[in-house]
């Protein structure tokens, strides 16, 4: 697995993303959910230019909404088996995370660790694989979304940092984000700030 973790949208690095896709299927997933507590409009706008800049970049993208797959985890493996890649938007990592474990999507995530797969996430959209997203519950707010006692503190663990996006960053949280990473300093926690147009990629093994 592939992993390219951007603070915000797509980052400084489309041009890999570009050689990916020259070797790959260029059909990919857009996942939104970590937006829902957002208007719908606000979600329409986002996913809308979400997709037109993958498509830009080459992709053929399908928008997909983690509501549809709730308690239906074999449906998703059926209907997702022929992507090779996904990309998950920014918004609340908090809800994200939920969405992800009651549609089952964090554990085929798990079961591509090993595979040829693109995972693209920025923001929320890559701090929910950091194993530690309780520290971020500064920035956004731990909420029971979608069902009572919902809440789940722990990520996906398929990186060994906390991921803290928009550092130093034009974003209307950088204070708080600054907070966080006062934080991980005084306990020692690992983590990697990174700034808005920054990307990191990494390849699991």
């Amino acid at each position: 697995m592939v992993l390219y973790l951007s603070s915000q949208k797509f980052g400084k690095e489309v041009e890999y993303l570009k050689k990916w896709i020259q070797s790959h299927d260029n059909k990919i997933l857009l996942i939104y959910n970590a937006l829902e507590m957002k208007k719908e409009e606000v979600i329409q706008k986002n996913s809308k230019e979400d997709k037109e800049l993958l498509e830009q970049i080459g992709f053929t993208v399908t928008i997909v909404d983690l509501k549809d797959y709730f308690d239906k985890r074999e449906e998703l493996d059926i209907d997702f088996k022929e992507y090779h890649a996904c990309c998950v938007m920014g918004g609340n990592v908090f809800v994200l995370r939920q969405a992800m474990k009651y549609s089952g999507f964090d554990t085929f995530l798990m079961s591509k660790r090993n595979k040829d797969y693109l995972y693209i996430g920025y923001s929320s959209g890559a701090c929910v694989l950091s194993k530690n997203i309780n520290i971020l519950n500064q920035v956004d707010d731990p909420i029971n979304f979608y069902r009572e006692d919902g809440i789940i503190y722990r990520g996906l663990g398929l990186i060994d940092y906390v991921f803290i996006p928009h550092y130093k960053s034009n974003y209307h949280k950088v204070h708080l984000i600054e907070k966080v990473v006062e934080r991980c300093k005084k306990d020692n926690i690992n983590y990697k700030a990174v700034k808005d147009g920054e990307v990191i990629i990494e390849t699991l093994n």
